[in-house]
């Protein structure tokens, strides 16, 4: 019995220690708070921040990843002018979007910090953030899948082979060339 309180006494130790650690300290002194300075930068350069992770991670490659690995993937000439006219595409729309959500993502974080916060103003400025968010997550998505489009089958293969995502291209019939 006695071994049985002290396993319970250990645990409830721990656990308490476990709960006063927060995850979050040192996060107070962010610029916008609930972004990480990574994620700062990437919106500030129109990158994708794993919002297309839907498309990559099932065999529809990015226009950046395909550029990056263009020799490897032994892109033709045309196809490599395609993939970058889809890159500047893409680069051109998320950079306002991105500048548009960092906008909102500061006022929202102002209304925190000044206590000016009220039901009303944050589901505006929550569904405004979304809006954005999903219309950001879209311009990467869709250039993924136009990106698919101009590659082989056994350039969309190597690609993910290359990517460390094994050699099945799982979006085979959905190629056209």
């Amino acid at each position: 019995m006695r071994v049985f309180f002290a396993l319970v006494a250990s645990f409830v130790l721990v656990a308490g220690n476990a709960f006063a650690q927060t995850p979050y300290a040192g996060m107070q002194s962010r610029q916008i708070k609930a972004l990480s300075p990574d994620q700062i930068a990437d919106l500030k350069a129109g990158r994708g921040m794993g919002l297309a992770l839907a498309a990559e991670l099932n065999g529809y490659p990015g226009p950046a990843h395909v550029l990056q690995l263009s020799e490897q993937l032994e892109l033709s000439a045309e196809q490599k002018a395609r993939v970058q006219n889809l890159f500047d595409s893409m680069t051109a729309e998320a950079l306002p979007l991105g500048a548009k959500l960092l906008e909102q993502e500061t006022a929202l974080d102002k209304q925190f910090s000044g206590r000016s916060v009220t039901s009303e103003t944050l589901k505006a400025a929550t569904s405004s953030i979304g809006e954005t968010l999903g219309k950001l997550r879209d311009t990467h998505l869709k250039y993924h899948l136009q990106t698919a489009q101009i590659l082989s089958v056994d350039q969309m293969q190597h690609y993910a082979m290359l990517r460390g995502y094994g050699s099945e291209p799982h979006a085979q019939h959905h190629h056209m060339q």
